[in-house]
């Protein structure tokens, strides 16, 4: 049986040099594909495939990838149930699960890339060969070594000489979602609340912006209390905690009476409808996901009493819609809160499934940590590595 082997890494350990890549320095390329929507512990494998050696189109660069994290929505598109669906490409073929010869999808909407070569018409004041980029577009299919990608898909990662690999990796979904929902629905000063369930930012805690934090109780829920604290949370309660009537004293205690006046959901089902109960009035709830796969219902007695705001909010229709200044500035924003220590990744794992290992062995692998993130075994940040 393969043993899955990850290395663990520190956002905070020193940043390595910039590498330096030759179009000959890797004979072929390693790529999570599957061929058709399914359960991903089950339809995901790992093929290798001939380097590129073409020279990539007028405005597009050469990207060979770093790190390529996987987030909880990347299991929806494998299923075949997220809204933004991929493309199959016939650039990849598969000698295995029956699809010999076909074309399949590559897995991965987020990754921390370095430019290779670039296509005529990129000017050097938007990108230059050896730069950090990160991917904006969704669905760009980041689970694989290199790839052509039009620069107008991909960001550069500023100040990248003061970031660590894995701290630039994960800056495209979480971070900036967070931020934007803080600073597009209410107009938080520093000591307001948020509530919110599916915790894992410190974007609030740099803003001081004071949060409740809602999980699923568990037999380690005494260290993944500890681990969200040191992130920033400034409470964390269970669901059950949260049903308990006697905590609605202890967060009025909190806040010193101060109304909830942002809520942030991207669970749903009735743990939400809880959540909704200790908002204050005026306040905004901002869905982002539904981890729990139930609608969402929310008692008429909030939008009557409390005049309570429901949103929807989505960070790829955010890059989608606006400017590339306005893209640039968030980045730049938020790599200065990593420099400045305000905000740093959660405790990472790196699954390396690179040409060391037999297509099989790497297949084994990935398959192996979407078993376990079905199974509620991932609290950390899980980056492919497939160099």
């Amino acid at each position: 049986m393969f043993t899955l082997r990850a290395a663990r890494v520190s956002a905070r350990l020193p940043r390595p040099a910039l590498r330096s890549f030759s179009s000959s320095r890797i004979c072929s390329g390693r790529a999570i594909v599957y061929s058709e929507n399914g359960d991903p512990s089950t339809v995901l494998e790992a093929v290798t495939y001939p380097n590129l050696f073409s020279p990539p189109p007028p405005s597009s660069a050469h990207i060979r990838f770093l790190l390529s994290p996987i987030n909880p929505a990347d299991v929806n598109v494998v299923e075949g149930v997220y809204p933004s669906k991929p493309t199959k490409t016939g650039a990849l073929t598969t000698q295995g699960k029956g699809s010999e010869g076909q074309p399949v999808f590559v897995g991965g909407n987020e990754g921390l890339g370095q430019v290779v070569a670039l296509g005529e018409g990129v000017k050097e004041d938007t990108l230059k060969v050896g730069d950090w980029v990160v991917v904006t577009k969704q669905q760009s299919g980041t689970w694989m070594s290199e790839r052509h990608i039009p620069v107008a898909d991909v960001a550069r990662v500023p100040n990248a000489e003061k970031l660590t690999e894995a701290q630039a990796a994960t800056l495209t979904v979480n971070p900036p979602t967070a931020y934007n929902m803080l600073h597009d629905f209410v107009d938080l000063k520093q000591g307001d609340w948020v509530i919110q369930n599916g915790a894992n930012s410190a974007i609030a805690a740099a803003k001081g912006i004071n949060t409740i934090n809602l999980v699923r109780n568990r037999d380690n829920i005494g260290e993944l209390k500890s681990s969200l604290e040191k992130l920033g949370a400034t409470h964390v309660l269970t669901y059950d905690e949260l049903a308990d009537k006697s905590v609605r004293e202890k967060i009025k205690g909190w806040t010193q009476g101060k109304d909830i006046r942002l809520g942030l959901n991207c669970v749903g089902g009735k743990e939400t409808t809880l959540m909704a109960r200790y908002l204050g009035k005026n306040a905004h709830l901002v869905s982002y996901g539904a981890m729990s796969k139930q609608p969402l219902s929310l008692p008429t007695s909030l939008f009557i009493f409390k005049n309570l705001t429901a949103h929807g909010f989505w960070q790829s229709e955010w890059y989608k819609t606006r400017s590339a200044a306005d893209r640039d500035t968030l980045m730049k924003t938020l790599v200065e809160y990593i420099v400045e220590k305000k905000l740093d990744t959660p405790e990472i794992e790196v699954v390396k499934v690179g040409k060391d290992r037999t297509d099989a062995q790497a297949s084994e692998a990935v398959t192996g940590v979407f078993k376990g993130l079905a199974e509620g075994k991932y609290g950390k940040k899980v980056l492919l590595n497939l160099e």
